[in-house]
């Protein structure tokens, strides 16, 4: 290895790398900012501009967009006709080149103006990168400021060259990341134009974990950051406990997102197995909320995910390690709550410094046999003035209340979902059933069974209201709910028989609204 080519926008480590490259008799070529950086630290370096003969141009805009680069980077070392035109027409070898790319994604989740977008969308590193990772027979290519050291470790057990497998191994990542690029871009530009559904949909990420496996020991899984810094599971810190597996990953999502429905005005607690959540609750303190969201299923809580939106306290810690966790997470632990899950070393505990912006758009993707679904995100919500009361009683303020608790809840529960509220907690959720009617019956044979367990006068759900996440489409679910001791219901509604629905609920004296909103969760 004789000469690099180094161009960077991320000059992390940048001087000391270069340094070290200089120290092993490699030949420094670079240009505008990086070369100032260099020249500034006191190293030697040569000028794109004069390997090309031509001055950098139109704002920086064109610089390396030229045979004397390319040629560098695409001629193959052991081809005489390559050789033979370097010769010709004075054109050098690279041997290396290091390139990280205008920051555009930075720009992005800075919600930078179009303009300003446009400016950092790089040309010239993708196209050298591509170049590079071509050639990679003789060419090294670096993009990611971590793999500096590992350049110079090849080297170094190389005799000052690298391997064909490093480079191989590089070449890959050089194309991965231009190819998230290139996704940022698009998806980015499609946002710009409006156009919901492009012709061609890229979806990039990078790597945050290799997991030990995925839902089943015998899956392989790995887990990836989109690059949205959005406040959550992906960009949590762990404070303790062992690495998180994919189950841990998923469900932990589920749990924050539910919990974020509530903002951090009132505490709030969600507690989640298998995707589902088993309690959730508001109280005057998290203690409180936790203790309701507890009592909804104690049996399944048991290692489960523990999602709170204020900061966790000493207190409500001691409570939620009289059982075990798999995860806790909340937007901040104060440090006795930290002294007190620190007794329990096996569990997790992430910490995001928020919540979840739950209106902001998101999409999402899902893979199917040949292809993929996409879909925005179920941002849905409702409010008072939305609801229709369709039923000869009109609910009462306090059943108005559990009602819009409940369909936020319903939005989190696998369909047919139907969820029992009372005085801000759940006290009985119906999940994943093919038949509504079975969800409704599920949800309350499980407050029987918690009202046995924990010596209730009756179970919770007398005096409860219902949410089912869409419409009754026969009477037989209302009943079924009512019977349980529900007096009031939230609902899509839109069924053929929304009629015989309403006049069920008329022969219960139940108080009915309809949304219009359904929350399908598949």
């Amino acid at each position: 290895m004789q000469r690099a080519l180094l161009s960077v926008s991320d000059k992390t480590g940048l001087i000391e790398f270069a340094r070290a490259l200089t120290a092993r008799g490699i030949e420094l070529l670079s240009t505008g900012g990086t070369a100032k950086a260099l020249r500034e630290a006191g190293m030697e370096v040569r000028d794109v501009a004069d390997l090309t003969g031509f001055p950098e141009m139109m704002d920086g805009r064109v610089k390396t967009l030229h045979p004397a680069v390319h040629g560098g980077l695409l001629a193959l070392r052991d081809n005489k006709e390559h050789t033979t035109a370097m010769e010709t027409h004075g054109i050098e070898a690279i041997d290396l080149l290091v390139v990280n790319l205008y920051p555009f994604e930075a720009a992005l989740a800075r919600g930078a103006a179009y303009d300003e977008m446009i400016e950092n969308i790089d040309i010239g590193g993708p196209a050298m990168i591509r170049a590079a990772a071509k050639n990679h027979a003789f060419v090294a290519t670096i993009v990611d400021v971590q793999d500096y050291d590992a350049v110079l470790k090849e080297m170094d057990e190389n005799d000052g060259r690298t391997s064909f497998a490093f480079r191989q191994r590089q070449a890959q990542i050089a194309y991965a990341r231009t190819g998230a690029y290139d996704a940022a871009v698009s998806t980015w530009m499609a946002a710009a134009i409006g156009e919901e559904a492009p012709r061609r949909r890229a979806f990039a990420g990078e790597i945050a974990q290799t997991l030990r496996y995925g839902e089943n020991p015998h899956q392989q899984a790995a887990f990836y950051l989109d690059g949205t810094n959005r406040a959550g599971v992906a960009t949590a810190q762990q404070l303790q406990g062992k690495e998180l597996s994919y189950n841990n990953i998923n469900d932990t999502d589920a749990a924050f997102e539910l919990v974020a429905e509530f903002g951090t005005d009132v505490p709030a607690v969600a507690i989640i197995k298998h995707a589902n959540p088993c309690g959730v609750a508001t109280g005057a303190t998290l203690i409180e909320a936790y203790n309701r969201a507890f009592d909804c299923d104690r049996t399944s809580a048991f290692g489960g995910i523990i999602a709170l939106n204020q900061t966790l306290d000493a207190k409500t810690a001691e409570a939620i390690t009289e059982i075990f966790s798999e995860v806790i997470i909340a937007p901040a632990v104060d440090e006795a709550a930290k002294a007190v899950i620190a007794k329990k070393k096996n569990v997790r505990l992430l910490t995001t410094g928020g919540l979840p912006d739950i209106t902001a758009p998101i999409t999402t993707f899902r893979q199917v046999a040949g292809g993929f679904l996409v879909q925005g995100k179920d941002n849905g919500a409702i409010t008072m003035d939305d609801l229709k009361v369709v039923t000869e009683r009109q609910p009462t303020e306090q059943e108005l209340k559990d009602l819009l608790f409940a369909w936020k809840v319903a939005k989190h529960v696998k369909s047919n979902a139907i969820i029992y509220v009372k005085d801000g907690a759940t006290v009985g959720v119906g999940a994943g059933q093919m038949s509504r009617v079975d969800s409704t019956r599920i949800a309350a044979q499980k407050a029987r069974d918690m009202a046995e367990a924990c010596g209730f006068d009756a179970p919770l759900t007398q005096g409860s209201v219902v949410a089912s996440d869409a419409f009754f489409p026969f009477a037989d679910g209302l009943i079924t709910a009512a019977e349980a001791g529900a007096t009031a219901i939230i609902q899509p509604g839109g069924s053929m028989r929304d009629q015989d629905v309403i006049d069920a609920a008329n022969e219960r004296g139940l108080a009915m609204v309809f949304t219009g909103m359904r929350h399908f969760r598949h």
